[in-house]
């Protein structure tokens, strides 16, 4: 009995000092919980005579009703205050929380890189600012060429090289043809394609000041334009499907000879040039651009300290954002877009 009267006092006094529902919790399961101190209590009842079990049961029961209006008395203090009672079920599954995935230009960058990796060319990447050198001179532009002219090119003002000339935001991923040379020391075979950001200053809604460009560069012996058709023609299935369009048209790039751009049915319009008699947007014409491509200059392959007279080359510059806006999929009519960071536009992808 004095052991039941004791355990009552424990429980009451330890009940007063209780601040917060979650004490309140534990100090119950501590004294009335199914393992709790009133519950260990009843194994004295073994030792006890007929007529002391009874009296023991009786004030047990006195106890215990006793210590449940008290911890009931100090739950209703608590909920007539500010802390509300807050059940948890630990079975019930989290709350996840939101989840991000890749830019649409990195998703696209991964595919080209892995369509050519498939035959067999090696990802290179190059400067993003670099030399005057490699990204004009040395691609066989002389100096009065327009795009060397600061109403085209991102020029960085710094001390320009008495060899290399000024320093540029480079305008295209070309710069890495001749380092590609030079690199594995003049020597081919080169199968590359570079990945890289370029600058130039235009912006409308096919053209952004930054963009993404991926740059190949095949050079070997034998290499005539029937292995740049096939090369791009394979890449054009690949990112695009079967059902895609595409068509050469003549050209002329300083760095190649004979020079050639690509172009593939718009994705927006489908090839027609308008949208419910509305003139596209996006193509105007039916036709978009890809990018340049050709068989590499013999003054580039020289520039590189390869031997035009035993090695032949192709190359093809193109834009990953404008290769992307022409998926059949993605109907995109203004690059800018890409880079605007409006969540509800990036989630789509």
């Amino acid at each position: 009995m004095q052991d039941l009267l004791q355990l009552k006092l424990q429980a009451i006094s330890a009940l007063n000092e209780v601040n917060s529902l979650l004490e309140l919790e534990d100090l119950k399961t501590q004294y009335l919980g199914k393992n709790g101190l009133l519950k260990q209590s009843m194994q004295s009842i073994k030792e006890l005579t007929s007529q002391q079990k009874i009296n023991f049961g009786q004030n047990w029961n006195l106890v215990k009703n006793d210590l449940e209006k008290a911890f009931s008395d100090k739950l209703s203090q608590f909920n007539q205050g500010t802390e509300k009672r807050v059940y948890f079920d630990p079975t019930l599954p989290g709350i996840k929380p939101p989840q991000g995935h890749l830019h649409l230009v990195t998703q696209a960058i991964e595919d080209i890189s892995d369509i050519f990796g498939h035959i067999g060319f090696t990802r290179a990447r190059y400067p993003e600012i670099d030399w005057d050198y490699y990204a004009f001179e040395a691609l066989n532009m002389p100096a009065d060429h327009p795009a060397r002219d600061e109403w085209e090119t991102l020029f960085v003002d710094q001390q320009p090289d008495t060899k290399m000339g000024k320093v540029v935001l480079t305008p295209h991923t070309s710069n890495g043809q001749v380092r590609e040379m030079l690199r594995v020391n003049s020597k081919p075979p080169i199968r590359m394609i570079n990945i890289a950001k370029c600058y130039r200053r235009q912006q409308d809604i096919s053209h952004a000041v930054m963009f993404h460009q991926f740059e190949g560069l095949v050079v070997d012996k034998g290499i005539n334009i029937s292995h740049l058709k096939g090369t791009m023609d394979y890449f054009v299935k690949s990112f695009y499907g079967p059902n895609r369009e595409t068509r050469l048209r003549p050209f002329h790039f300083q760095f190649t000879e004979p020079s050639f751009e690509v172009d593939i049915n718009c994705a927006v319009c489908l090839g027609k040039g308008e949208i419910n008699g509305v003139k596209c947007r996006t193509c105007k014409q039916g036709w978009l651009e890809l990018g340049g491509s050709g068989m590499v200059h013999p003054n580039v392959l020289k520039a590189g300290g390869i031997d035009s007279s035993k090695y032949t080359g192709f190359a093809f510059g193109w834009g990953v954002e404008r290769v992307f806006m022409m998926r059949s999929d993605v109907k995109i009519d203004d690059i800018r877009i890409m880079y605007e960071n409006d969540v509800r536009f990036l989630e789509q992808f």
